[in-house]
């Protein structure tokens, strides 16, 4: 029965992927520009302008990411006396390098700087500098990326490296060995 699930996973991989390349294939047919190297494991959502939208090389965009370029509130505000022709339309910029992190949500005229990360479950609606971690609703800054390398080697997990091209191996040893180290509560008021 294991073998029977594994199978039925792999395909369900092999499927969502081809369903990723696809959006991806079918938003810049549409005009998205995308540099080289763009890694969307899972779905994103690149909204209803991807024309508007541009992505360097070597960016990393994480499930369930949305680039909102445009603003559906007009509908309302048109049907206002006065509003008629109210729109909002605004490009959203990614440079080189850089990670967006799972459930994010970029909206219009937002930039973000070369080698910057947004934090999981960000709404962005202001632009990031670059060499910047932001995170948070609404997404604020965090750190410099330089910062953020320190605290990520700080506490980097200990294991041999030439693990990491035995990913089996690999996870055998992180099960063994991996220490039970919890963060801990912040104070309750």
């Amino acid at each position: 029965m294991f073998l029977f699930y594994k199978i039925l996973l792999k395909i369900q991989s092999v499927y969502e992927q081809t369903l990723n390349k696809a959006n991806v294939e079918m938003c810049k047919y549409k005009g998205m520009k995308v540099g080289k190297n763009l890694n969307t494991p899972d779905k994103v959502y690149f909204g209803t302008e991807p024309y508007l939208i541009e992505i360097g090389d070597n960016v990393n965009i994480a499930a369930g990411v949305r680039f909102v370029n445009h603003g559906g509130t007009t509908t309302m505000l048109r049907r206002i006396p006065g509003y008629e022709d109210a729109r909002i339309f605004g490009r959203i910029k990614i440079g080189n390098n850089c990670t967006i992190a799972i459930n994010s949500v970029i909206t219009e005229h937002v930039e973000i700087g070369d080698n910057c990360i947004l934090g999981a479950n960000s709404v962005l609606s202001q632009s990031m500098p670059p060499n910047t971690v932001f995170a948070g609703n609404p997404a604020q800054f965090i750190c410099i990326i330089e910062d953020y390398g320190d605290i990520i080697l700080k506490n980097n997990p200990v294991y041999p490296r030439e693990l990491e091209k035995d990913r089996k191996a690999l996870d055998e040893f992180i099960k063994k060995n991996q220490p039970y180290k919890f963060k801990k509560a912040k104070r309750i008021r």
